[in-house]
């Protein structure tokens, strides 16, 4: 009796203990229109001057997350080496340029690469209601921004090899 008492007595410790700690990653899967509208006028508060991007967190279901990103300068251009992402514009103009070879590049994580620029690539003018998908290993940088752009971004896990 006396073993099964501290048995229940050490689960509920523990069943509290990991009750107090905050959920990783809580799932979200619906914002409304005044949401996406909230979450941009935070970024846009939010940004310093000369930050080429603010992100805000707009839905998740692991391992996806949708974002809001808020760019009104021009930043470093990128490569996901196992991630495609897929950008939607919900607001503004600027142009894109996928492919091609990074600039001065440089490696900030295992997974990813940054450039200060693209040489060569296909540059576009994006502007609202346009989607865009750019393959994983794929150069891709907003090289002109027209006043801001605001962007629904979601990288989507690939496997090795996967066909582009």
């Amino acid at each position: 009796m006396r073993t099964l008492a501290i048995t229940l007595g050490l689960s509920f410790l523990a069943a509290l203990a990991v009750a107090q700690q905050p959920p990783a990653q809580a799932m979200k899967t619906f914002a409304s229109a005044a949401d996406v509208a909230a979450l941009a006028a935070k970024a846009k508060s939010e940004r310093k001057d000369g930050q080429p991007i603010v992100a805000q967190s707009i839905l998740r279901l692991a391992p996806y997350n949708a974002n809001l990103e808020y760019r009104a300068s021009v930043g470093p251009a990128a490569v996901h080496e196992k991630e495609a992402e897929m950008f939607y514009v919900i607001d503004g103009s600027a142009t894109m340029v996928t492919g091609g070879k990074l600039v001065n590049e440089t490696r900030p994580n295992a997974e990813n690469r940054n450039g200060t620029a693209i040489e060569g690539g296909m540059s576009r003018t994006v502007s609202k209601g346009d989607f865009i998908i750019v393959p994983e290993d794929t150069p891709h940088w907003f090289s002109a921004i027209n006043g801001s752009i605001t962007l629904m971004s979601l990288h989507v896990p690939r496997t090795a090899g996967a066909a582009h």
